[in-house]
């Protein structure tokens, strides 16, 4: 008897480290990574002055060294399956780099093109600012606060917004999308070299500032709207492509272009195996180097550096393998998904942009930037992320208890204002349309109302989605859905909420928007 108690002591303390442990652990990971940061900044310039900018580009492509073997072709790597990797290297371990988006346990095979952090500084001889856009699924308000701390102070930069383009076929910089649901896709040292380049681009964008001229100009024919398909009701596309051109101010060649618009970087689905930024890519090598047709040059490119920053993608914008692209050239229409397909879509978007800024809607060569930019808590309700938080798949900022931090803000350069969204917002809450359908978890009327759009006064207007942070979907309440009966009494539930941080995403998201864009008028 007295041997079982003990044995059952011993165990009972056992399961009681085993649990002070895990809980340890979760706790550790659940930490607050900046615990005293918070950002409340105003600036407001009235009066134009003579603008000053600069870009530069820096790869943050991984270098695939390791292959794998497929044995059943399922584009999955499995031990369990005989799937076996080449060590190319000869140290005993299997070096992946996990393609993010749409499932886990997908490692790169090799590299189609190049991923980037693009960048672009301006100054108005008051306010200086960098922007962004980086070739990623998604980069994490922490991380963001990571290269703002590394940022050199003498570059004189008072705010840097960085989005993420969004595409689903590079490697995974968030941490869910690794070998399994248990492992962390990210490479510790893979996000060093991507926080090393991008403040390296920053650097060198401040370093090659000149004297310039700002051209904006947009097409709202709606004829993008072709290359998007809006998988989930109400049908509300995020159409319209909004452009800002830098020329150099003496010499009147191009520094660089921005290009704002709004589909899911995934034309190539879930098979393809190799790095790559998607359309995007195709877009800027048009914009930078002309539009070909094999080795036909059909446009002229305009030079400089080509910045690509994703729009209200939620709802969701994407370019389904049911949809057809075509080819604007020969006319061939594709649906599955390939390079050519990417190609088609991005060489469609590219000679639009070329088209408009043919028109030169406003050529300024004084300008003024304002700014305002808040911090935001926003209640962690996602079960799934408080999860994937607390096994340290994922660094989600909580300096409250579930409540995670990120961060809005909008930046106004002369007769343009951009807006800093820091995740997937659904359409129908900037351009309207929010609906109260049958089968709502919640029933209450649409409460992002008016849609944001309609608060910004300013001539162009530019949504930039995942903006220093990637929040998941930001829903209209209205329309959150996690359960029978389904949305509008359909048969199949709806997707988003999965990846959201919950229900008051939403409302608090667009609340902080309105004030924002009402804080600089």
């Amino acid at each position: 008897m007295k041997t079982l108690k003990k044995a059952l002591k011993i165990l009972g303390i056992g399961i009681l480290l085993l649990i002070i442990v895990g809980a340890s652990v979760v706790m550790y990971n659940w930490r607050e990574r900046h615990p005293d940061y918070s950002i409340d900044l105003k600036i407001e310039n009235k009066t134009p002055h003579p603008i000053k900018a600069g870009f530069s580009k820096r790869p943050i492509t991984p270098t695939i060294v390791d292959t794998w073997n497929d044995a059943n072709g399922n584009n999955k790597y499995s031990k369990a399956e005989g799937d076996t990797y080449n060590d190319n290297n000869n140290n005993g371990k299997f070096d992946a780099y996990w393609i993010a988006g749409m499932s886990n346990a997908k490692p790169a095979q090799g590299v189609h093109d190049d991923v980037w952090s693009r960048v672009m500084v301006i100054d108005d001889g008051n306010t200086r600012i960098a922007m962004i856009s980086m070739d990623a699924i998604g980069f994490l308000h922490s991380d963001v606060i990571d290269i703002r701390k590394r940022i050199p102070a003498k570059l004189g930069i008072d705010y840097t917004l960085l989005s993420s383009t969004h595409t689903h076929e590079s490697n995974d910089l968030v941490g869910i999308w690794g070998e399994n649901i248990f492992n962390s896709g990210v490479n510790p040292e893979m996000m060093e070299y991507v926080k090393s380049q991008t403040v390296a681009a920053i650097t060198e964008a401040a370093n090659n500032l000149r004297p310039a001229k700002l051209v904006f100009a947009e097409d709202l024919s709606g004829e993008d709207g072709k290359l998007i398909k809006d998988t989930r009701k109400p049908i509300v596309k995020a159409t319209g492509i909004h452009l800002m051109q830098v020329l150099d101010a003496e010499n009147n060649t191009t520094m660089g272009t921005l290009i704002n618009w709004a589909n899911h970087p995934e034309t190539l689905w879930s098979e393809n195996l190799l790095i790559s930024s998607d359309f995007p890519h195709y877009i800027r090598e048009a914009m930078e180097s002309g539009v070909f047709n094999g080795e036909e040059l059909i446009e002229e490119g305009l030079g400089g550096v080509a910045v690509y920053f994703s729009g209200a993608i939620g709802g969701l914008m994407a370019p389904h393998p049911s949809l057809g692209i075509q080819n604007p050239f020969t006319g061939e229409e594709y649906f599955e998904p390939t390079f050519e397909k990417t190609k088609a879509l991005g060489d469609q978007i590219a000679l639009m942009s070329l088209a408009a800024l043919k028109q030169k809607g406003d050529t300024l060569a004084n300008s003024n930037i304002s700014l305002r930019a808040k911090t935001v808590l926003a209640p962690l309700d996602n079960t799934t992320f408080k999860i994937a938080s607390g096994i340290g798949l994922i660094h989600i900022g909580m300096p409250e208890y579930f409540k995670s931090r990120t961060e809005v803000g909008a930046i106004r350069i002369g007769p343009a204002l951009f807006l800093s969204i820091p995740g997937e917002i659904y359409p129908e809450i900037v351009y309207g349309g929010i609906e109260a359908p049958e089968g709502r978890e919640f029933n209450i009327q649409p409460m992002e109302i008016p849609p944001l759009q309609e608060l910004i006064s300013d001539r162009y207007k530019f949504y930039l989605g995942l903006s220093n942070d990637e929040i998941g979907y930001i829903i209209p309440k209205s329309e959150w859905d996690t359960g029978k009966p389904y949305l509008y009494n359909d048969k199949s539930d709806t997707y988003g909420e999965e990846n959201s941080l919950g229900p008051e995403t939403g409302p608090i998201i667009y609340k902080a928007l309105t004030e924002v864009i009402k804080d600089l008028d």
